[in-house]
């Protein structure tokens, strides 16, 4: 049995594909948005958290606007580096307000496709059990 694993950053394309996955939650422009989730999502893209399952660019779109609804003028930021091996990928993140506090932290594991856009991520609310 063998493991890959590069800390902090993965590879340039991997850091670039999730720092446009982040750019997605803080971009309020639709048009903008959509965008940037065609650039970091595959089309069949899924995204998977406690709240919510949601495929597609469409539906990712609705889903950030509804978490930009909720939560406005809060940004999305990456709280870790990129850990990336085969085609996993895993990061944390936080939502905070204008002030700074924190809503929620979390971690995401992402699945990558061959063309280096995400193709599936499962997000956790939260520390470990």
């Amino acid at each position: 049995m063998s493991t890959t694993t590069t800390s902090d950053t993965g590879t340039d394309e991997t850091s670039t594909t999730v720092e446009t996955y982040f750019d997605t939650y803080n971009e309020t422009d639709p048009a903008r948005r959509a965008a940037l989730i065609e650039r970091a999502w595959t089309s069949d893209g899924r995204h998977v958290d406690p709240l919510l399952d949601v495929e597609g660019h469409d539906a990712l779109g609705e889903m950030i606007a509804g978490v930009q609804a909720r939560f406005p003028e809060h940004r999305i930021r990456r709280t870790s580096g990129v850990d990336h091996h085969h085609d996993q990928v895993r990061w944390s993140w936080e939502l905070a307000g204008p002030d700074g506090t924190v809503v929620v932290a979390a971690t995401d594991i992402g699945e990558l496709a061959e063309d280096g856009r995400l193709r599936r991520v499962a997000a956790f609310f939260g520390d470990l059990p």
